[in-house]
């Protein structure tokens, strides 16, 4: 089984790896790419405030082209859309990354061990998995004070959940396999025999649910943004971009919030579709 290629061939997983590539790349090169380089695109002109697409003005003294128009405050909005990716893709990773090392810590530990630890952790998931995602997120930002790494750690605690119990299930099923109960005669400790021998068997589902929580983190940040407890104003985030022009969309300059959105709709789908193409792409029985 070529997971690669099988990867490569679903052309839906393939376009969805190419365009979260292609934000991932413009979140990196920051300012370098964006035509206002200006800290978080910030650099205001009030006087050239909500221009149409592909207005060109003199700034400064120099020949500036508002590729997409401007903004209320006069800013470039290709711009700020750039530098809003930042913050989405930013927080979806590092939530991502803090739900798979709580999730896997917990998940394996309890489908490896079972009995009593096993009782005790999928008694403390349903606890978790039974408080609304959204809700605990609220309350987690709330509890710590509204700021960016509040919000990446209120997501990513609350992501976990989904994790470990894909985590478990699949180490309950690796447990009795023979090369676990070699390495357990062989003396080796529970910790090799879990991350060494038995993790990487079990990567595929994991792939699978990481790829479809970046989708919710993106979603989540978004939502936290446009309640006003996620990133603050200034740091541009597609969800306060939002927010800031949700009430043009029965204008002529709809396109103001609905640019935005449709980067959150096409982040989600994109991760969507690549998880999809990893769950084919593991399917043993395809």
């Amino acid at each position: 089984m070529n997971i690669w290629r099988d990867l490569i061939s679903n052309k839906l997983a393939l376009i969805g790896g190419i365009w979260i590539m292609l934000w991932v790349s413009i979140a990196i090169a920051g300012p370098i790419l964006r035509p206002d380089p200006s800290e978080n695109a910030n650099n205001q002109h009030l006087d050239l405030s909500l221009l149409p697409p592909g207005t060109e003005v003199t700034v400064d003294g120099e020949s500036f082209t508002f590729l997409l128009g401007s903004d209320r405050y006069g800013r470039d909005f290709l711009s700020r859309l750039m530098a809003g990716s930042v913050i989405s893709l930013s927080v979806a990773g590092i939530a991502v990354a803090i739900s798979l090392f709580i999730g896997l810590l917990l998940g394996a530990w309890a489908g490896y061990k079972g009995g009593g630890v096993d009782a005790v952790v999928s008694w403390f998931l349903q606890v978790v998995w039974s408080v609304p995602t959204l809700l605990m997120v609220l309350a987690i930002t709330l509890a710590f004070g509204k700021g960016f790494w509040q919000v990446f750690v209120a997501i990513g605690l609350t992501m976990w959940v989904e994790v470990a119990r894909i985590v478990r299930g699949q180490f309950i099923s690796l447990r009795e396999l023979e090369y676990v109960q070699a390495a357990k005669a062989l003396g080796l400790s529970d910790f090799k025999i879990m991350f060494k021998h038995m993790l990487p068997n079990a990567m595929g589902p994991i792939i699978v649910v990481a790829a479809a929580n970046f989708a919710a983190a993106i979603l989540i940040e978004a939502g936290l943004s446009f309640l006003g407890v996620g990133a603050r104003i200034p740091v541009p985030s597609w969800g306060n971009i939002v927010k800031e022009h949700y009430h043009l969309l029965t204008t002529d300059l709809a396109w103001l919030a609905v640019l935005p959105g449709a980067l959150i709709a096409s982040l989600v789908l994109a991760f969507t579709w690549l998880g999809d193409g990893f769950r084919k792409a593991f399917d043993v029985a395809k």
